[in-house]
């Protein structure tokens, strides 16, 4: 199911200039996957170079097997 129109919304401290108070895992996007869409993903497929480190949307890449990969936005909203 995680393709690119599946968007997790994660809620995060931000700065008035759009940056956040830390940052958003991989580990944070995997739960917001299961809350959400009730689909349980390893963290570890969830192929964040670095952590969401801004507000606002980001496309994650997900190994769902070896030659399946997907896509999800992971949309970044302040609280």
């Amino acid at each position: 199911m995680a393709k690119e129109d599946t968007v997790v919304e994660i809620k995060a401290k931000g700065g008035e200039d759009g940056r956040l108070f830390g940052s958003i895992p991989s580990k944070q996007i995997a739960e917001g996957l299961k809350k959400q869409y009730d689909l349980k993903i390893d963290k570890r497929k969830i192929e964040l170079e670095n952590p969401i480190r801004t507000l606002g949307y980001t496309k994650v890449p997900v190994k769902l097997h070896s030659e399946v990969e997907g896509i999800i936005n992971v949309h970044v909203v302040e609280e």
